[in-house]
């Protein structure tokens, strides 16, 4: 099977929806030339209409979405970087969310919601993660991919959900290669995977963690110690069977997202685990994330803050 990049992947889904279906358009800031390289080329191939660029305006293009999916559309909106998403946050949660169970079922909501998550010298305004403020926005999906693979097969779900879908990607992870089938195909939303399998500790990681995770887990693998990676791929709806059946073999939960921990996704993970299968645990749970503190201008203490390897190879170490 060819290997391409994460960012062609992305690239490769949204012009094959844009093809396959007339009511599917993009719309979003600097979308036209393609900045990050998600959409680049779709301006010249579809066109104004389907590929529409926005001012920076996210409350009010985010509405202007959420009516076009009301209206039978099936619009992407897209977001530059993840912080972003915070201005649009009323349209996102208010709105978007809950406006299927407000009209009682009676209308879909086919609308996708795409941002990226930058760090990498980007500072305290442009390296959140807003994961964790839409895991409390009750009727939205939230997806965050960590392969090329995954990326493709759930931005095609996403885009053909009839509910609104948040989908997350990461800066760290455009370059990354994977196999991608040419073939169409999809991912269901809220089924995990088994990115790696092993005996002596779970690692439950989504993004960028899970590329992290699986560099530490080679390491140890040096040193006899067999590291299960288990990504789930879509953060709501969690696949809580995956982790638990995971944990009851391995006896050990570590949980890593690139994100501040405080009411987090590793906090619902571990949560989950201590409440459901607390009778497997052979040592205390570890959650691994950033400090909880905005991200500095400086490398140096921009990699301190954040997730990185040797955070996750010694939580590794810690529980065992």
């Amino acid at each position: 099977m060819r290997e391409i990049m994460f960012v062609q992947a992305i690239n490769e889904a949204l012009r094959e929806e844009l093809k396959r279906d007339e009511k599917v358009f993009i719309m979003g800031e600097d979308i036209h030339t393609g900045v990050f390289g998600q959409t680049r080329g779709l301006f010249e191939e579809f066109g104004g209409e389907r590929v529409r660029n926005t001012p920076l305006a996210e409350l009010s293009f985010t509405g202007v979405g959420i009516g076009a999916a009301m209206g039978g559309m099936r619009p992407i909106v897209e977001y530059m970087f993840s912080d972003l998403v915070l201005l649009a946050l009323d349209q996102l949660a208010n709105q978007a969310g809950k406006l299927r169970y407000i009209f009682g079922e009676q209308i879909n909501f086919p609308v996708t919601f795409r941002t990226m998550n930058i760090g990498g010298g980007a500072a305290g305004q442009h390296s959140d993660s807003a994961v964790s403020y839409l895991m409390h926005s009750m009727g939205l999906k939230i997806i965050m991919p960590s392969t090329p693979y995954d990326a493709k097969g759930l931005l095609k779900s996403a885009i053909r959900d009839d509910n609104p879908v948040v989908y997350f990607d990461e800066a760290k992870l455009m370059m990354r290669k994977g196999e991608v089938p040419e073939e169409d195909y999809t991912i269901p939303i809220g089924k995990g995977d088994i990115k790696r399998e092993g005996k002596d500790v779970t690692v439950v990681a989504v993004g960028f963690a899970e590329l992290l995770a699986e560099s530490a887990a080679e390491k140890l693998a040096k040193e006899n110690i067999s590291v299960e990676i288990v990504d789930p791929r879509t953060i709501v709806p969690l696949d809580e069977e995956i982790i638990l059946n995971s944990v009851k073999k391995t006896g050990r939960l570590v949980v890593c997202i690139d994100e501040q921990p405080v009411s987090s996704f590793t906090s619902e993970v571990a949560a989950i685990v201590a409440d459901k299968g607390f009778e497997f645990l052979k040592a205390p749970i570890k959650r691994v994330a950033r400090e909880n503190v905005p991200v500095p201008h400086s490398a140096i203490m921009e990699n301190y803050v954040v997730l990185n390897e040797d955070k996750v190879i010694k939580a590794i170490r810690d529980v065992l």
